[in-house]
């Protein structure tokens, strides 16, 4: 037995289908290279103001890297403490100050290798979190410094 469809059928079938977003069109970032490129160059101009050398980390709000600065000098070390105060605010959503806080209150879940101190902040546009700003090298108060320059750059 043969069935057929429609005209009408098929013409609403295709026009759904062509009203679907592509999975492979681009859709343009939370947080772009411009605006991490700014919150970078707000966040080095306070750390060279104190004469701080730093390694600053800035991420999307799932952690992956879109801007990274190690200023001449400083251990790979710093880097790799940037990088975890920023996987720890993408895990949490909390600066890392908060989080430790939080922590030891026994209020949220262990973060596997988390920073308890500051120096790690979220960045926020319109209410939402769209990345990181994980800074090291100084003490944590400092680091927490230049990262909120970096944020409050481009609006918290």
């Amino acid at each position: 037995m043969t069935h057929r469809v429609p005209m009408a059928a098929l013409s609403l079938l295709a026009a759904v289908v062509l009203a679907l977003p592509c999975a492979s069109a681009a859709q343009e970032p939370a947080f772009t290279l411009d605006m991490a490129r700014e919150a970078m160059d707000a966040a080095e101009a306070e750390a060279r103001a104190n004469d701080w050398d730093v390694a600053i980390v800035i991420t999307d709000a799932e952690g992956v890297p879109i801007y990274v600065r190690r200023f001449d000098g400083v251990a790979a070390r710093f880097y790799e403490i940037a990088m975890a105060k920023t996987a720890t605010v993408a895990a949490t959503g909390l600066n890392t100050a908060e989080y430790g806080e939080r922590l030891e209150a026994g209020e949220v879940e262990e973060v596997p290798g988390g920073i308890t101190f500051a120096g790690g902040v979220p960045v926020f546009r319109d209410g939402e979190m769209i990345g990181t700003i994980g800074t090291s090298g100084v003490r944590a108060i400092e680091d927490e410094q230049i990262s909120r320059a970096g944020a409050d750059a481009i609006g918290g």
